[in-house]
């Protein structure tokens, strides 16, 4: 079930799933298009929602500190990261993509776009 989410594209509680938090992190990120693990208080989480929705990409936004498990899905997001930064993570067609670092270093090089195309997350 999806939730419309502020101006972002949809707000997704998480299911109850398996115990490995791994496990639960990529299942979800191969559930849609566009999948960005977030925490409602981060602004690079805002600024990363704000560059794929002003791209006309409807994300599907999992914000781990309103999910009760969000901890562990983050501890495990930081060890598939290596490093101490969880969020935001973006997964483009179940692809990791990484933190904001890397989808912006994607955006500005052009290779963002062919991305989302290929995920069917743009029809430019």
């Amino acid at each position: 079930m999806h939730y419309q989410g502020d101006s972002w594209g949809y707000y997704v509680p998480t299911r109850s799933m398996g115990s490995d938090p791994m496990e639960r992190v990529v299942k979800l990120a191969s559930e849609s298009a566009v999948v960005i693990f977030s925490l409602s208080t981060c602004c690079m989480c805002h600024a990363v929602k704000r560059l794929f929705c002003g791209m006309g990409v409807n994300p599907t936004v999992y914000e781990l500190d309103q999910d009760p498990r969000g901890k562990e899905m983050e501890r495990a997001l930081m060890r598939l990261l290596g490093n101490s930064q969880a969020v935001p993570v973006v997964f483009i067609g179940g692809k990791l993509i990484g933190a904001m670092d890397r989808v912006m270093a994607s955006h500005i090089n052009g290779t963002l776009v062919p991305l989302l195309k290929d995920a069917g997350a743009l029809w430019l």
